[in-house]
């Protein structure tokens, strides 16, 4: 009876941890998983970390909620990876245990002031020009009339 009572009660915490049956339901249709732990912190964008040791086994005690706007483009349904900024790749890929809310990364030259989609596989992603001549041509077929 103690297991179905744990059952019920980590499924209300998963209800009320993402805003009601709602929350809950649009959470798992954008990434189709659904945790609940302790914020950690929220990046510029509007990303919120969280992490749960307890729960979860490691690799999988830190994940991230993304945004549903970022950088003017409407991101409800179009959730990606390159969305988490680098300083909180390192926290959310367990390099390091210190959050950037508390111990944040020293400046870098190279680094974007706004972060960057990864556009591979749209009309932006970038196709270089070729320089050299085709080794193989298409062939095409003679047409029916001109004999």
């Amino acid at each position: 009876m103690a297991q179905y009572a744990n059952i019920v009660r980590r499924a209300l915490g998963q209800i009320g941890g993402h805003g009601g049956v709602r929350g809950f339901f649009l959470q798992l249709l954008r990434v189709n998983d659904v945790k609940t732990g302790a914020l950690v912190g929220v990046d510029k964008y509007g990303n919120k970390y969280f992490e749960d040791n307890k729960n979860y086994f490691f690799g999988r005690h830190r994940w991230v909620i993304y945004t549903k706007e970022m950088n003017g483009k409407n991101t409800m349904w179009e959730v990606d990876g390159s969305m988490v900024p680098c300083e909180w790749h390192r926290w959310l890929h367990s390099m390091t245990d210190d959050p950037p809310t508390t111990h944040p990364p020293e400046p870098k030259k190279f680094l974007a002031e706004v972060h960057q989609f990864n556009v591979s596989g749209s009309p932006q992603q970038y196709v270089p020009f070729p320089t050299t001549s085709k080794k193989i041509h298409e062939w095409v077929p003679p047409k029916a009339g001109a004999q």
